[in-house]
């Protein structure tokens, strides 16, 4: 569990930035689900999808916390964009930016499924596993994901 941890920590966190928006949030999902699989880790059957187990924590995780975020926004204001701050602004450029917004516009699978391929350059398999779907669920998901990502920035072609 240690060189899973080790090896993927970074990643998943990554994973979970993008999910959730803050990198705190994202720690703490990340954090929990490993204490969680170290926790289980006798009821755990196949210790080679160990990996593929700790990522779909990671994105329950990442459901959760949205869930809780949205339940939070519907008793108290509407919601407001996030303001980026000034270093923000400064370590990611523009279109790095729009992206991000365009991405976290999509519907959640689609988020998830782009997220997973190009940012953890995951095949179709385990994507699929990840999100626990068939392979070519996940891989007509990402082709809508795409889509609608393009046509969120201007790109339709």
């Amino acid at each position: 569990m240690a060189s899973l941890f080790a090896e993927h920590h970074t990643g998943l966190v990554r994973l979970a930035y993008v999910m959730v928006g803050d990198r705190q949030t994202a720690e703490d999902v990340v954090q929990d689900a490993f204490a969680r699989t170290h926790a289980g880790r006798g009821r755990l059957r196949d210790t080679s999808r160990a990996l593929a187990y700790i990522r779909s924590a990671v994105l329950n995780g990442c459901r959760s916390v949205l869930r809780r975020r949205l339940t939070a926004l519907r008793r108290t204001v509407p919601y407001q964009p996030p303001a980026w701050s000034a270093e923000s602004a400064v370590l990611l450029s523009e279109e790095r930016r729009e992206v991000l917004l365009a991405l976290r516009a999509l519907p959640r699978r689609q988020r998830e499924a782009l997220t997973l391929r190009y940012y953890l350059d995951l095949s179709d398999q385990e994507i699929a596993e990840t999100m626990g779907v068939g392979a070519s669920t996940a891989r007509s998901t990402i082709a809508r994901g795409l889509v609608a990502l393009a046509r969120a920035l201007g790109e339709e072609s």
